[in-house]
């Protein structure tokens, strides 16, 4: 790899994971800066780390899966980031792979996980659905939206840490993210194992939030795929009320006009919520924008080129 490389592990008691993972991975990466995030551990996370010379962070208590990314995603030196879990899930031969996928141009790249390395039928039933309404939503097929093993350019992941969640749901919030700014991403199949220690995942808990993430993210992604649906079955809910009441009284109910103002309202609002999106990202990217002193008058940037 012709980038510095930094593999960020958040870690939240996994003592046991991090003694096998952190030696594969300095055996197969020995240049790789391995920094673990310890998420407030009560065990010897920490100690670990550290015994087998990563670099650590601790968190003085359980920030959250998330705010361990976001903490290590700071701290890492490297121009390309790996993220992988230190329950021992993931497989430190696959690193080789992302970044393989990296050198061919893409932006980000995951480990989608096939049906088989699911952690349980509930949570891959949850998991294809929501990968299911992230590709609609994107308008490109999402594999496995809420993998938390990638590797990513640091550069562009630190651009959207300002909208990445303490949770669970950061890689659904980064997945689109990357999408809606149009760079590329590559899922790389992979296989996980069974996990070290109790999971910190709580399926109706996390999977009520993952969803609130999708349709949070899905109107900062495209606001009127999410509105124009609605507008128009409000529209069509008036329509059908109208021609009800018209074919047997004659009339044109306040029913009939209230379903089709909210109709016109939901549909504004959307449109509203596409520009303010747009802007946001415009001035994320930094480009597009005029520079203060390409947009001022003449006299002033005179008078700027003087006060320098």
């Amino acid at each position: 790899m012709e980038h510095s490389l930094s593999i960020v592990i958040p870690a939240r008691n996994e003592a046991a994971g991090l003694d096998r993972l952190l030696p594969a991975l300095r055996e197969r990466h020995p240049d790789a800066e391995l920094l673990v995030v310890d998420d407030g551990s009560t065990d010897a996370t920490r100690e670990t780390a550290l015994r087998h010379g990563a670099k650590v962070i601790s968190h003085p208590y359980g920030q959250g899966n998330g705010a361990a990314v976001k903490t290590g995603a700071r701290a890492a030196t490297g121009e390309v980031l790996v993220f992988l879990d230190a329950d021992g899930q993931h497989d430190p031969d696959d690193v080789a792979r992302l970044l393989d996928a990296l050198e061919q141009g893409h932006d980000m790249a995951i480990g989608a996980r096939d049906g088989r390395s699911q952690a349980s039928l509930l949570r891959g039933i949850g998991n294809r659905l929501y990968n299911r309404l992230a590709s609609w939503m994107v308008g490109h097929r999402i594999a496995d939206l809420t993998s938390g093993f990638r590797a990513v350019r640091a550069a562009k992941f630190r651009e959207f840490l300002f909208l990445l969640p303490n949770g669970f749901s950061y890689p659904t919030t980064i997945t689109m993210s990357f999408c809606r700014a149009g760079y590329p991403l590559a899922f790389v199949p992979i296989r996980t194992h069974t996990r070290l220690g109790r999971s910190h995942i709580q399926p109706l808990r996390d999977g009520l939030r993952f969803s609130v993430i999708i349709f949070r993210v899905g109107t900062l992604y495209s606001p009127l795929k999410l509105f124009l649906p609605i507008s128009a079955l409000f529209f069509l809910l008036g329509l059908g009320r109208y021609a009800y009441t018209y074919t047997h009284y004659g009339t044109f109910t306040n029913m009939s006009a209230l379903l089709m103002i909210t109709s016109v309202l939901i549909f504004l609002i959307g449109l509203i919520s596409e520009q303010i999106t747009n802007l946001v990202y415009l001035q994320r990217a930094g480009s597009g924008l005029p520079d203060s002193r390409d947009a001022a008058p003449d006299g002033d940037r005179r008078e700027n080129a003087r006060s320098d």
